[in-house]
């Protein structure tokens, strides 16, 4: 699949990640199997406006 490596588990954050079906990840320190999905480009007119303190 064309897809970038990701660099670490976004749960425990280390680096024993290996590829598995579907264009998952599997770290193998805290044994969770997880996906990287990408949605889309937003559009400027529709981006979050940053709130006011």
């Amino acid at each position: 699949p064309n897809r970038q490596a990701v660099m670490y588990c976004p749960y425990c954050a280390e680096e024993t990640l290996f590829p598995i079906e579907d264009g998952g990840w599997e770290c193998r320190s805290c044994r969770r199997a997880f996906a990287v999905k990408f949605i889309g480009l937003v559009s400027t007119a529709h981006a979050a406006k940053p709130v006011a303190r």
